[in-house]
């Protein structure tokens, strides 16, 4: 039988300094009126800018630690940062069948795999 001790034990939540160590990733994308805004899209409104990627990257920096604090105080749940493992890879996609006839002859004119051709459109278009 668990004591009231242990229960408490089990139910806490992780240090502030846990979840300031934590890396998240940044994306970066170029202002249309200069500069670069950092975006760390797992903690929903956590956005910054600055006029060069080092500005950039210090604010979102901070702007990291501010989110985290401020959740963290106000006892909301932190979202833990996405990696590659979140992303399988694999892709379901209905279309029209005629859609799918051109694409595997496009394929075989290309002597490659349906699923390689898409892989390269894709790629290409990304």
């Amino acid at each position: 039988m668990k004591t009231l001790n242990q229960k408490q034990k089990q139910t806490e939540k992780p240090s502030l300094e846990y979840y300031l160590n934590l890396q998240y990733p940044v994306t970066l994308y170029p202002d249309t009126e200069g500069g670069y805004v950092a975006q760390i899209k797992d903690l929903p409104g956590c956005l910054s800018q600055g006029e060069t990627l080092e500005e950039a990257m210090a604010n979102i920096n901070e702007a990291r630690e501010l989110w985290i604090e401020t959740v963290y105080e106000a006892g909301d749940e932190i979202p833990l940062p996405s990696n590659d493992e979140t992303y399988s890879g694999k892709l379901l996609v209905r279309m029209p069948k005629s859609l799918h006839r051109r694409l595997v002859e496009k394929a075989e004119v290309e002597g490659v795999s349906l699923n390689q051709y898409i892989v390269y459109l894709l790629s290409k278009s990304a």
